[in-house]
């Protein structure tokens, strides 16, 4: 509960007017409709008794009255709780985004994308409802059991005990109902996430299923989850509606009894017919009121365990964040003073070093480091390319350069600097990367290529269209650079796509531009006209290169040969020829292809 209300007066901000106006809105609602009966017993009682019909007409008017103010209230008392409910929700899934933005590449393996969306959309609208429903009824609810209960003592304090047996039972049942369903609601918002997660990836990955035929599987797949969800859901479902029965039967009790004992007192003399109306009027207000906040405190069940899940996310600091700015390491620069007063941050210039460096995957829980002691120095300006078997750790060694992970182990230097020490836009604006892959957004073509560089000229963003190889088939489309691309660049191929990746970043011009097997899917001419790019327009960028083709890197400066968690062996193409077993291996594999 703590969480909950945590999170709702945190987030309200710019809706606390309208979720104070709310509640105060629905008492004087309240108010209104606990006078009416009041005002009808007056009426039974002694109006038409005395035959004035000025004084009826007058009570009526009254009636009238009392119900326009009550519709009214009622009505503005709804829009300011929408306003403050959904004004709360966009609050809380900006945060939400705000903080996953925020996340590294390890925290968003730790929760999953499919329960990061859950989170963001299912989560957060059981919150907003929950809020939308407090705002009303559980204001609503209370107010009218207190003052109808009251109004019922005043009115008959005898015939009201018999309320003193049936709201104890009903709050029995709710406690039971309350603490069986939060842990219910729990595993059905789990249940949800695993849904999600099979649905996003049979979507992402739609055209592998259909080219191996695997429409069937996934629909069992996809059968199991859902199933799994119904059950969850069903678990809570039979329990809420277990409370209807229970309640219908505690109000229908009530009823009967205190038509039983009101009617004997009417028939005594000691009651009259129109307070007994009256009276049954606010049982009815009383036990309805009940039943409303029973349904409320169910769906605060779910709303509590959604709190849960979202403060989770919320309150994990990133595994990768930047440090305080006063201990952010400044490294002087040339012929700055040297007693700390004038330290600034290196100019970009493009070393690279890893010094001993060790890394494991440490939300896995496996204690084996994916890279150990690792150790190599890239000059500005070179070109160094890494090689080696599938799950040798290639990927992760780059994605320690821009810090999508953090070493566990060693250092990795960027321009002499401890890449932990820079503020991380600074760091990954030196950095350009074309990861494994391709990731192109819905929009234009252009609008993904600004993405390397968003102040970037028509002059820029056309050379490096140039540079990358992607400029002869951009402009064969109608719309040239206006080219609408969809999601996911879905409606170009794989190798158009690796080539847009790759003047996107290089329209950054940075300092290092790492590349992820990118040009898998071009051919070697392509690759060699990209490659001479590289030294003619980039002459002075790093530029590291992951590859599976020895044509990719034997130009190479420097090629690293990755085995297991380690280096195995450096050098030339030439030098590796002669002295290296695996590059041997590699080489002769691919010559042998060639030739067949």
């Amino acid at each position: 509960m703590i969480d909950l209300l945590q999170l709702f007066l945190t987030h309200l901000q710019g809706y606390k007017r309208q979720a104070v106006w709310s509640p105060i809105l629905i008492v004087v609602e309240v108010i209104c409709e606990l006078l009416l009966p009041l005002v009808m017993a007056e009426i039974v009682d002694t109006a038409i008794p005395a035959g004035d019909e000025t004084y009826i007409f007058q009570l009526g008017a009254v009636m009238l009255v009392l119900a326009g103010v009550a519709m009214l209230c009622g009505v503005l008392a709804a829009k300011y709780s929408a306003f403050a409910s959904q004004g709360f929700g966009a609050n809380l899934r900006q945060c939400l985004f705000d903080k996953v933005q925020e996340f590294s590449f390890a925290d968003i393996d730790r929760f999953s994308s499919a329960s990061l969306i859950t989170r963001m959309t299912n989560d957060v609208n059981a919150m907003t409802m929950m809020l939308a429903m407090g705002l009303r009824m559980l204001v609503r609810a209370p107010v009218m059991l207190v003052a109808a209960l009251c109004i019922s003592f005043y009115l008959n304090a005898r015939l009201a005990l018999v309320l003193v047996v049936v709201i104890p039972l009903m709050v029995l049942v709710i406690g039971i109902l309350m603490k069986v369903c939060t842990k219910l609601f729990e595993t059905m918002q789990t249940k949800i996430d695993n849904l999600n997660n099979t649905l996003q990836e049979n979507l992402v990955a739609i055209r592998v299923v259909k080219a191996f035929v695997r429409e069937g599987y996934e629909r069992i797949k996809f059968k199991k989850s859902n199933d799994e969800l119904m059950d969850a859901a069903l678990a809570v479902g039979l329990r809420i509606i277990a409370i209807m029965p229970v309640m219908m039967l505690a109000l229908n009790g009530a009823t009967v009894a205190v038509l039983y004992f009101g009617g004997g007192m009417v028939m005594g003399g000691t009651f009259e017919l129109g307070d007994l109306q009256a009276f049954i009027n606010y049982i009815v207000q009383i036990l309805m009121s009940v039943m409303m906040v029973a349904m409320s405190l169910l769906q605060l069940s779910r709303a509590q365990a959604c709190a849960h899940r979202i403060k989770e996310v919320l309150e994990t600091e990133p595994s990768v964040e930047n440090k305080p700015e006063g201990e952010i390491c400044r490294a002087a620069l040339p012929g700055e003073a040297a007693d700390g007063t004038d330290h600034v941050l290196p100019a970009p210039r493009g070393e690279v070093e890893f010094r001993d460096v060790s890394f494991k995957y440490v939300a896995s829980g496996s204690g084996d480091d994916v890279l150990s002691h690792i150790s190599f120095h890239v000059r500005p300006g070179q070109f160094v390319a890494i090689v080696g078997g599938t799950g040798t750790g290639k990927s992760t060694l780059v994605n320690l350069i821009p810090r999508f992970y953090d070493v566990t182990g060693g250092q990795v230097l960027l321009d002499g600097v401890d890449v932990r020490n820079y503020p991380l836009e600074e760091l990954r604006g030196r950095i350009g990367m074309v990861l494994q892959t391709n990731i192109l957004f819905s929009g234009t073509i252009r609008e993904n290529l600004l993405w390397g560089n968003p102040e970037a000229t028509e002059e820029e963003m056309i050379q490096a269209a140039k540079d990358a190889q992607a400029y002869d088939f951009i402009m064969s489309f109608p719309d040239g650079f206006d080219t609408s691309l969809s999601q996911g660049g879905v409606n170009v191929s794989g190798g158009q796509k690796q080539r847009l990746c790759i003047a996107r970043a290089m329209l950054r011009k940075p300092a290092v531009l790492i590349l992820d097997d990118s040009t898998s899917a071009v051919d070697s001419a392509t690759e060699a006209a990209i490659r001479e790019s590289f030294a003619t327009n980039l002459k002075d960028t790093t530029v590291i290169i992951i590859a599976q083709r020895i044509s990719s890197v034997q130009y190479a400066d420097e090629i690293l040969i990755l085995e297991d968690d380690h280096i195995a062996a450096r050098g030339t193409h030439e030098e590796l020829l002669a002295t290296s077993p695996i590059y041997q291996e590699i080489y002769q594999s691919q010559q042998e292809g060639v030739g067949e």
